[in-house]
């Protein structure tokens, strides 16, 4: 959805295009690192699921991919920005929603973010939800309903469970404290080189 509207010169996609976008390192959240497997296993089931698959229009030498989201579920222009940047990087406020679909399309105020997002919410089966407000934060964050419930897009944004395990949290900070110790090490090292250099 995002390069269709950011970069419809290349869309739709060759599969490593796909693979490049789906890769990409910034605007995403989580960023992810798939490989050929993963992008054509979501391809199947994204196909078997009516969303995507090979592009009806494309021609040439090279098979070129494309979305049927629009065709499914019949996104305005503001629903199918928002569902854009909810998909590629998570829950968000309305403020940081309407700079980020700037170049999907252009919201004139946060009543009209708001107003797609209530469109969004009120469809059957709802394609959003406002998550509870998180301590410390003045505005709510909203995201897509396409990955499950609320509680479940809740845990993945990073809101604690009650049953998170203390030794992973005690196994990083314990590698962090390594790789802090080599680079001293190595520091110190370049260091004495450079002032064997020097005298």
């Amino acid at each position: 959805m995002e390069k269709e509207a950011t970069t419809p010169e290349y869309y739709p996609l060759s599969l490593n295009a796909l693979i490049n976008a789906c890769n990409q390192r910034s605007n995403r959240e989580p960023v992810m690192s798939l490989d050929e497997d993963d992008v054509r296993q979501a391809l199947h089931g994204l196909e078997d699921k009516g969303l995507a698959g090979r592009a009806r229009s494309a021609e040439g030498r090279v098979t070129k991919y494309e979305h049927w989201l629009g065709e499914a579920f019949n996104f305005s222009r503001p629903e199918e920005a928002l569902v854009s940047v909810l998909l590629l990087r998570g829950p968000q406020t309305p403020g940081e929603l309407r700079s980020r679909t700037e170049r999907v399309h252009r919201f004139d105020e946060i009543a009209d973010v708001l107003a797609a997002l209530q469109k969004l919410m009120e469809r059957e089966p709802p394609l959003a939800a406002m998550l509870p407000r998180q301590s410390g934060t003045k505005e709510p964050r909203y995201a897509h309903l396409f990955s499950g419930p609320v509680e479940s897009i809740a845990i993945a944004a990073g809101v604690p469970s009650p049953g998170t395990d203390a030794a992973a949290s005690d196994e990083r900070v314990a590698a962090l404290e390594t790789a802090i110790e080599d680079l001293r090490q190595e520091v110190a090292e370049l260091r004495q080189k450079i002032d064997n250099l020097l005298a």
